[in-house]
């Protein structure tokens, strides 16, 4: 009987880490089977970026953390552009990190929507904060195309196909509430 009580907290344990792990996992597979291209293992590589994800119970707890790393990340661009602006003397250039400044300024604001509406946990909380991380996933490709019709080698290339594929997962993860 000793070791029955002795055994049960230990069974609830592990039926509650494997259930995060679970939640975790489909949310990636889901992800990877939309997204084939970006793949579950960046799926999982993306969330291994904030402890919190190992403990998520559910998608939306999944959803809220997606937005919070993608909300770092775009503040860290933010910072990126604004110091290559500092040192920069092409005027061409200078115009095309300051499109890109005021397209990441935008993507922080509308992930502060996206993470109220995720919290919300509503019908239009959610739909608001979907529609905002679509707005988020515009920002790399529209920063690109000013050095691209410049033809001029984009300083932020890296950033932005990273952070492309990290507002990705966000709104996968997100739309599937």
């Amino acid at each position: 009987m000793k070791i029955l009580q002795a055994l049960c907290p230990l069974v609830f344990i592990l039926a509650c880490s494997t259930s995060s792990a679970s939640v975790l996992q489909d949310a990636c597979k889901y992800f990877a089977d939309k997204h084939p291209e970006i793949g579950y293992d960046y799926c999982i590589k993306f969330f291994q970026a904030d402890k919190g994800s190992a403990a998520a119970t559910d998608k939306r707890g999944l959803a809220a953390i997606a937005v919070k790393i993608v909300g770092a990340a775009s503040k860290s661009t933010a910072n990126r552009i604004a110091a290559l602006k500092a040192s920069e003397t092409d005027k061409r250039r200078l115009e095309c990190l300051s499109s890109c400044a005021e397209v990441y300024s935008d993507a922080v604001s509308e992930i502060d929507v996206a993470a109220q509406g995720v919290a919300s946990g509503t019908a239009t909380g959610l739909g608001d904060a979907v529609t905002a991380l679509s707005a988020v996933l515009d920002a790399p490709s529209t920063c690109e195309q000013g050095f691209q019709e410049l033809n001029v080698t984009s300083p932020l290339a890296a950033e932005d196909a990273e952070f492309g594929k990290e507002a990705s997962v966000a709104l996968s993860v997100t739309a599937a509430l």
